[in-house]
């Protein structure tokens, strides 16, 4: 593939730690598996990167143990890096916390990831055919919003922008909301990110008022084992039905979904083929433990071709 996909986001370490449940406030449980692996954006970038498609990392990176691990990682998936390490300061992590129903919960630690600047950023120049991948996760640490605002309006038309809002897009201002609206041309988010920025709890419903608020090309709304919805520009919001699996964790199954479908646009694939295929690499995600379990290109289209797609 010509294109790249250029990651402009946060590769941080997952702390997993496997539980029966969750534990009441001011309890404790015992985990029953504990995994330390690179995830945050990394899990976007590797999905993408084993269909094929080449990576590079823009985001922060710091010098300490987690850094390491962290590009290590991304060397072995042939993902470049484009900026020099942050001097004095180790990338951040997350504890990720999956219940045995495969339900997952954060809680983050920041650390070089979040001291972007936009002087990192003006090295950084997309061709015409890239992809620039971005992450509302970023736009929540102040130097990564400053870089990011005065980056991402630079890049010319031809240069291609998915918007990923991440879990805590309620807590973005207007002003960092506006701006990712504004560039997208693909905004993907799982049904509970539409509702919190369209106010619409029906999915349907906040695919259609996403469309009209942003997606220069269109809007993804993923919508867990059912797949997901599609609109396309002018277009009403589509079903495109998800692929019945055993979950065992959904731990990166939204990345996953996200660098396969952008993946699959690069290789040309029209939208509505590159949802379904990103709706199973999504589904073979979340049928093995860890964050970074999208599949590769092989196994994908072994999947794919046991299940052909139903007459449109």
């Amino acid at each position: 593939m010509d294109a790249r996909l250029i990651y402009a986001g946060n590769a941080v370490v997952d702390i997993v730690l496997a539980v029966p449940a969750l534990p009441e406030r001011g309890g404790d449980v015992l985990a029953t598996a504990t995994e330390i692996t690179p995830g945050g954006g990394f899990n976007v970038m590797a999905a993408a990167a084993r269909q094929g498609l080449r990576v590079a990392y823009a985001g922060a990176h710091g010098t300490g143990p987690f850094g390491d691990r962290v590009r290590a990682a991304m060397r072995d998936e042939g993902i470049a890096v484009l900026r020099p390490a942050k001097p004095g300061v180790d990338t951040g992590f997350a504890v990720s916390v999956v219940d045995a129903g495969g339900e997952r919960t954060f809680l983050t630690s920041r650390g070089a990831e979040a001291a972007l600047t936009l002087d990192d950023l003006a090295a950084v120049r997309p061709g015409p055919r890239d992809v620039v991948a971005v992450s509302g996760y970023g736009m929540l640490h102040p130097s990564n919003r400053e870089a990011l605002s005065g980056w991402l309006p630079s890049l010319g038309d031809e240069v291609s922008v998915v918007v990923d809002p991440g879990p805590l897009v309620h807590l973005l201002g207007d002003d960092a909301r506006g701006l990712l609206l504004a560039r997208a041309d693909w905004w993907t988010c799982n049904a509970r990110e539409a509702a919190s920025v369209t106010g619409e709890d029906d999915p349907a419903a906040a695919a259609a008022a996403l469309a009209r608020l942003t997606g220069r090309r269109g809007v993804l709304v993923r919508t867990g084992r059912d797949g997901c919805l599609l609109v396309r520009s002018g277009d009403v919001p589509l079903h495109v039905p998800g692929f019945a699996v055993r979950a065992v964790d959904t731990n990166g199954a939204g990345d996953a979904h996200t660098g396969v479908f952008v993946a699959a646009l690069a290789a040309g694939a029209d939208p509505l083929e590159a949802a379904r295929v990103a709706n199973a690499g999504a589904a073979l995600a979340v049928a093995a433990r860890g964050p970074a379990t999208a599949p590769r290109a092989a196994d994908l289209a072994r999947f794919l071709a046991a299940r052909p797609a139903a007459p449109s």
